[in-house]
């Protein structure tokens, strides 16, 4: 038999647990009814839609363009400053650095380059087959490599724009990478930006390689350890061209090892100019080019340039990076003549001791024979040690001596028309960047 007290506590939690139900449910209802008002508090906000609008056929709404995406997203604008203060102990006249390119000035604070790189690089990730980029430069670097009235009809229409190509991106293999426009030339292993470089000055090959072009160029991906190249362009160091023959490249880039990459490229050209251009002072009665002067050449020369360019780096560590380079090049005036040529290489050592502080050096030798790249018959030697402090991510210095050499006397002295062997020369530069671009410039 069941005791009353029990049957009392059963009965007291049967009502307690209605009572809990009827709560719970008056307080989602209330909810309910809460976020109803809420939903037709928004449906009031949106106008009505015309019922010819909903009985609009699919294929009519497909129609409708795609609001149209940021043309300018993924675009990275890219400052560079480098300067320099460098002392020659040759103390030559002029405080002329001679066979230098980046570093020309001797007992001098130099402004070598301010660099401004604006870049939309194509993204196939993401949809993108097309980009552009645009580099422009002044300073001292900027009249070593751009606009040589030599190789330039009007230079000055273009010196202050080292890089301005467009790039699409076709799917062909891995993809095939066009570029048209002008850009710096990739033979040899050093480039244009400072802090990309192993060393602060550049080698005797970076002053002697082309450094830029004109034209279409392509770049096939085989796969992820293999490109091949080719080029169609104006020439070498000319934006416009000054004779009607095309020069082309053929190359490879190939990584046979994840630490090792190798280039190789053959550039045959025809560098002698079939006009004359008068920037100052010309005969009466000649055509002209937007106001420029300008005579043809009788029987203009059309010997052929030959570049055999090759360069390998190897990561042998993380800290630790080897690098070389061999260059061939020879040059004929007319196609019967005897050519003149110039060879040697370039050896290449970095050291990362800590994550701000680094050591390099280079040792090179240039034999070149009919003086096509110093204007002397001379076998000239380099060797440089630099030694790199980086501040932060975006500011470095470097200090850096070095010695150029040759069998013959060449360098200028403090005395005109004494000419000596060999000059040693000190620096220490400054390397400023700033932007999104990543990797190196």
């Amino acid at each position: 038999m069941i005791r009353p007290s029990i049957l009392f506590f059963v009965a007291a939690g049967v009502a307690l647990a209605q009572d809990d139900v009827s709560r719970q449910f008056s307080e989602l209802r209330a909810l309910v009814q809460k976020l109803q008002a809420r939903v037709d508090e928004l449906e009031s906000r949106v106008p009505a839609t015309p019922a010819a609008a909903v009985a609009r056929p699919p294929a009519v709404t497909a129609s409708a363009p795609a609001p149209a995406a940021d043309p300018l997203r993924g675009t990275t604008v890219n400052l560079n400053v480098d300067g320099y203060y460098g002392y020659n102990f040759n103390q030559p006249i002029g405080r002329v650095n001679l066979l230098r390119a980046y570093d020309v000035s001797s007992n001098s604070f130099s402004l070598n380059q301010v660099g401004l790189v604006i870049e939309n690089a194509p993204d196939v990730a993401k949809g993108r087959r097309f980009g552009a980029r645009l580099d422009l430069q002044w300073g001292q670097a900027t009249q070593a490599m751009q606009g040589n009235p030599v190789n330039e009809p009007r230079p000055e229409i273009y010196r202050a724009l080292f890089q301005v190509y467009g790039t699409y991106v076709a799917p062909v293999a891995r993809g095939l990478t066009i570029d048209f426009g002008k850009w710096a030339c990739p033979m040899g292993l050093e480039g244009n930006y400072t802090k990309d470089q192993i060393n602060y000055s550049r080698s005797f090959w970076f002053n002697f390689l082309p450094f830029y072009h004109m034209g279409m160029r392509m770049n096939l991906a085989i796969n992820d350890r293999l490109g091949v190249n080719y080029w169609l362009v104006n020439g070498a160091n000319q934006t416009e061209d000054f004779n009607g023959f095309k020069d082309q490249l053929f190359g490879f880039t190939a990584q046979p090892h994840k630490s090792v990459t190798w280039t190789f490229n053959y550039f045959l050209g025809q560098e002698h100019p079939d006009v004359r251009y008068f920037l100052n002072g010309a005969p009466p009665g000649l055509p002209t080019q937007q106001g420029v002067p300008f005579q043809p050449i009788a029987d203009p020369p059309t010997g052929r340039l030959d570049i055999f360019d090759t360069y390998a780096a190897w990561h042998a560590s993380p800290k630790l990076t080897f690098a070389g380079e061999f260059d061939w090049v020879r040059q004929r005036l007319f196609t019967s003549s005897p050519s003149d040529h110039t060879a040697g290489g370039a050896a290449y050592m970095r050291y990362q001791f800590t994550p701000r502080v680094a050591f390099a050096g280079r040792a090179e030798y240039l034999t070149d024979r009919g003086g096509l790249f110093s204007g002397v018959t001379q076998a000239l030697k380099e060797a440089t040690v630099t030694g790199e402090y980086k501040f932060a991510e975006g500011f470095l210095m470097r200090g850096e001596w070095r010695r150029d050499a040759s069998n013959q006397p060449y360098f200028y002295s403090d005395t005109l028309g004494l000419l000596k062997k060999r000059q040693d020369t000190a620096l220490v530069g400054l390397v400023w960047w700033f932007g999104a671009k990543d990797g190196a410039w």
